[in-house]
Parts: C-alpha cells; sequence; structure tokens
C-alpha cells in the first residue's frame, strides 16, 4: 500500500545559496550579530526562504549565510533566488557590510540561472 503513494510523488527542486560577509566596521561581535541578525530577518519576511547563520561567531568581520528554498518549478525557484542574492546586496549596503562571494547549489538544473550548478560566483 505504502508504495502506491510513493509512485505518485513528484520531486520538489532545492536549491540553497550561500553568501560570504564581509562586516569592515564591525568592532565586536556584537557588532557582528547586529547586522547578520538584520539580514536573516529581513530575507526571511521579504521572500518564503529558510535563512540560517552557517558559521562559527569567531571573527568579527566575516560571516556566512545559507539561503535554502524549495519550489514545484526550477525556473520559479532560479528567478527566486536572483531575486534574493539582489536583494540581499541592496540591504547588505545599508547595514554596512558587503557580499564578497556567493554560490548557488541545487538539486536540479535551474532553468535561467546564470551560474552553473554548485558554482562559485566571486564578487
Amino acid at each position: 500500500m505504502a508504495a502506491k503513494y510513493l509512485v505518485n510523488l513528484q520531486l520538489m527542486p532545492i536549491a540553497t545559496l550561500t553568501l560570504e560577509l564581509s562586516i569592515e566596521h564591525a568592532q565586536s561581535l556584537k557588532d557582528r550579530r547586529q547586522v547578520v541578525r538584520s539580514l536573516k530577518e529581513k530575507l526571511r519576511h521579504g521572500f518564503n526562504v529558510s535563512v540560517a547563520e552557517l558559521d562559527e561567531a569567531v571573527v568579527w568581520n566575516r560571516a556566512t549565510i545559507g539561503i535554502a528554498a524549495i519550489s514545484g518549478s526550477g525556473a520559479y525557484l532560479a528567478g527566486q533566488l536572483r531575486e534574493v542574492e539582489s536583494a540581499a546586496r541592496r540591504i547588505c549596503v545599508g547595514l554596512g557590510c558587503e557580499i564578497v562571494d556567493s554560490w548557488v547549489e541545487a538539486d536540479v538544473v535551474l532553468d535561467g540561472l546564470e551560474r552553473e550548478e554548485g558554482s562559485r560566483d566571486e564578487g
């Protein structure tokens, strides 16, 4: 009986966007946390995505943020991740930080995404 239900399942595209941040003005972990928390909240509320800090707060002026999204459409997912990255760059300007690296990893090829699966974008 369980196999009958498994046949009807469709694969849902899942993708992650990873952002490496430089927070030059941070003088303490408190400064770093404030920037990271604000960016995470703004991305969560602006988009239907999961956002988490991926690294330990060892260095005050660096942070790694992970964003995960799932959709029934690879094309929608690619567009959503482009919008999330663009919004993150705008938000970072207001927070006094910069995205120094970003990359997307996906379990499917995302139509319309300029970068290859699992590729990095420096800059």
